[in-house]
């Protein structure tokens, strides 16, 4: 049942919404180069709150909210990623100046479960990683992420934080290990069985479930729970997980038999 009646405000497409962390304001983002913040206080009469954003120069293809619900952070055709201050939804602030490490389009962001880190990703294939101690002044973590061979249309953080998966037009969903900021790395080899461009990927709650969206007209489904991976290795090899084998199956983990 729908609450209401339609959102109207943005003059063009609108690409990209985002729920605060306590369901009482949504950002929305689009190619009239604006982001429209909307009370949902009651949630069958939404009204808009304050003025629309309108510090791009061009089209926004992302928004996400802090953990805290306290910056909004968005990003688009510029390649340039905005963070405001959304304490007081009504009266937001620019935090510090707009940054970028793409040179291109960015079409995703994403924060970590502390709030610490942010992930953008975008037309060059590349994710950075930004350091937002300090939020009015971000730090870029290290060398961009590279290994995806085309376009990056959606990036995540796993529940722990320890986890960044990223996706598509290569028609990949590859997973980085960020436990070690510094020192971010590839965790095992791409997932592959999509036959188009990968648009999202989503971690379940619980981080066991990385869930993708492709043009392919599927979803799929991808187990990451290591413990579950070994039960149905196990199952397949006879109960014989040998050192090639775990190599193949889980190489980003340490060899050690777990099978009876």
């Amino acid at each position: 049942m729908a609450l209401g009646s339609p959102l109207t405000g943005h003059t063009s497409n609108v690409f990209s919404v985002a729920f605060s962390p306590d369901g009482h304001t949504l950002a929305s983002a689009g190619e009239d180069e604006t982001v429209q913040l909307w009370d949902l206080n009651d949630p069958a009469q939404p009204t808009q709150w304050g003025q629309p954003l309108t510090d791009s120069t061009s089209a926004v293809f992302a928004v996400a909210f802090s953990p805290n619900g306290r910056i909004l952070s968005a990003a688009g055709y510029d390649g340039k990623v905005r963070l405001w201050n959304v304490g007081d939804p009504a009266r937001p602030v620019g935090l510090g100046q707009p940054f970028s490490g793409h040179g291109a389009a960015v079409y995703s962001v994403a924060f970590s479960p502390d709030g610490r880190t942010l992930a953008s990703a975008g037309n060059d294939g590349a994710i950075q990683l930004w350091d937002l101690t300090d939020a009015a002044h971000p730090r870029a973590l290290g060398r961009p992420l590279t290994g995806h061979t085309g376009i990056i249309l959606s990036v995540a953080f796993s529940p722990d934080g320890k986890t960044l998966a990223s996706a598509g037009n290569d028609n990949t969903v590859r997973l980085w290990d960020v436990s070690d900021l510094a020192r971010p790395v590839a965790a095992g080899q791409p997932l592959t069985g999509h036959t188009g461009t990968i648009a999202s990927v989503a971690f379940s709650p619980d981080g066991h479930f990385l869930a993708s969206a492709s043009t392919d007209h599927t979803i799929r489904l991808w187990d990451q729970n290591p413990d579950h991976a070994v039960d149905w290795i196990c199952s397949a090899t006879a109960n014989v997980l040998t050192r090639d084998s775990w190599r193949s199956y889980v190489p980003q983990l340490q060899y050690e038999n777990q099978c009876p």
